[in-house]
Parts: structure tokens; sequence; C-alpha cells
């Protein structure tokens, strides 16, 4: 811990210099964390150190390639850089450009062919993964039309089912009202009979004072008055009859008794109802 500790301070002396290290609350996890950065910090800090030398060093090959080579024009051709035509200046500086931009050591042909080759290769991966990519983004796009499609379709299919939960809802609250309806006249039905029932039982009403009682005996009355209405046109032959007067009396008494028992039962019937 304390090891590294003395370490965590040595770095953020390092990092921040002439600025004061600021206050922070020292636990296992934070000198850890600290531990990491450190670390991690002196990696980048050698890896950029040792980048830095390489480039010096590359520079300074560089500029010996470039010495030689004008130590070659001046003394084997008798020219020197300052004496080049403009285009042979720009020409050379498009070398170094193409170069620099290709990465290779030197301008020569061992060293820009391949890095040519190798650049075409990535062109034609590029190109090859350009349209592949296409091919995909085509697809995608078809898929995405037919999602669309279908997501139309079922927003409107949603709006039928919608419309008809809203149709069917109604009229199953319709339905609702009308039971409660009923049931609340039913109630009221069946109230009204049991109280006119209390009220008839509290009056010593017979059975035979109902109504279908009643109807029956209507019925019933009706009938009778057929069948007096049958027997008076038996009678009527007889009314006229003068020949033989006792026999006559005779016919007549016996339908006046089947007439006045007729009419009894009849009264019987009425005073009955």
């Amino acid at each position: 811990m304390c090891e590294k500790m003395q370490k965590v301070n040595r770095w953020l002396a390092a990092a921040l210099g002439d600025e004061a290290v600021p206050q922070f609350e020292v636990t296992a996890r934070t000198v850890d964390i600290l531990e990491q950065l450190a670390r991690s910090s002196e990696s980048r800090c050698r890896h950029a150190r040792l980048l830095a030398e390489d480039r010096r060093q590359k520079a300074a090959e560089y500029l010996a390639d470039g010495a030689h080579l004008q130590d070659v024009l001046v003394q084997g051709l008798g020219m020197s850089f300052a004496s080049l035509p403009k285009a042979c200046v720009d020409y050379v500086s498009s070398l170094v450009d193409n170069s620099l931009v290709l990465a290779v050591r030197d301008t020569s042909l061992c060293s820009l062919m391949p890095a040519l080759n190798r650049l075409t290769g990535e062109l034609l991966e590029a190109e090859k993964s350009e349209t592949q990519l296409d091919r995909e983004l085509l697809n995608l796009r078809k898929k995405l039309s037919a999602a669309l499609v279908l997501r139309g379709q079922l927003q409107a299919d949603m709006s039928k089912t919608r419309q008809a939960q809203m149709v069917e809802s109604a009229k199953a609250e319709e339905h609702l009202l009308n039971m409660d309806f009923v049931q609340a006249k039913a109630k009221e039905i069946q109230s009204r009979r049991e109280a006119q029932e209390a009220q008839l039982a509290s009056r010593n009403m017979k059975e035979s004072l109902s109504h279908g009682a009643l109807v029956g005996l209507s019925e019933e009355v009706n009938v009778l008055k057929k069948q007096i209405g049958s027997l008076k046109k038996n009678l009527e032959p007889f009314v006229d009859l003068s020949a033989s007067p006792s026999l006559a009396r005779v016919k007549i008494e016996e339908a006046k008794r089947e007439l006045a028992a007729l009419d009894s039962q009849l009264e019987m019937h009425v005073d009955f109802k």
C-alpha cells in the first residue's frame, strides 16, 4: 500500500508539474485506480519516447540520404538542387509526397512498387466491400419497404379492430342496459304481484274467483248458451201445433223442464262466478 502510494505521488507530481496535487480520499480502491493510471501513463510515455526517437532517427537517415544524393548530383552531374528546372523540382516534390503517402523508406522502384501493389489490393478490397455493402443496402431497403407495407396493413387492421371493439362495446353496454331494465321491470312486476296476492289473501279471496277459474266458467257458460239456443230451435216446430193439444202440451212441458234445468244450471254458474 505504501509503495503504491509513493508511486502514485511521484506520477501525480510529474504529471501536474508545478501545480499542487488535489486532495482525494485515500482508500485501497482509489490507490489501485491511480496506480493503474500511473502504469498506463508511463507505458504510453515510453511508447511516445520510442516513437519520437524512431522519427528522429529516420529524419537523420533521410537527411543523410538527401545529402548523399545532392553530392551525387553535384559531383557526378555537376548540378545542384537549386539549378534544377522547376518541372524537375515539382516532379521530385511529387515523388517525395507520394513516398510519404505510401509510407516507404525511399523512392526506389523496389519500395514504390510493393506499396502501389498493396494500395491496389486495398482498393480492390474496398470496392468489393462497397459492392457487398450496396447489395446489403438494397436488401435492407427491400425489407424496409416490405416492413412499411406490413406496418400499414397492421395499422389498418388495428383501426378496424378498434372500431369493431367500439361497436361491440356499445352493443354490450346496450344489452346490459336492457338487461338491467328487464330485471328492474321483472322485480317491479314480481313485487306488484306479491302485493296483489297479499291483498287478495287479506280479503279471503277464493281460488275459484281467480282469473283462470273465471275464464273457465265463462267458457262453460258459452257452451250452455249454445245448448239453450239449440233447444229453443228444437221447440220452434212445436209452437204452431194444434192437431193434438195434449201431446203438444206434453212436449212443451218437457221442453220447459229442460229449459228450466238449463236456466237453473246457468244461474248456478253465474252465482258461483
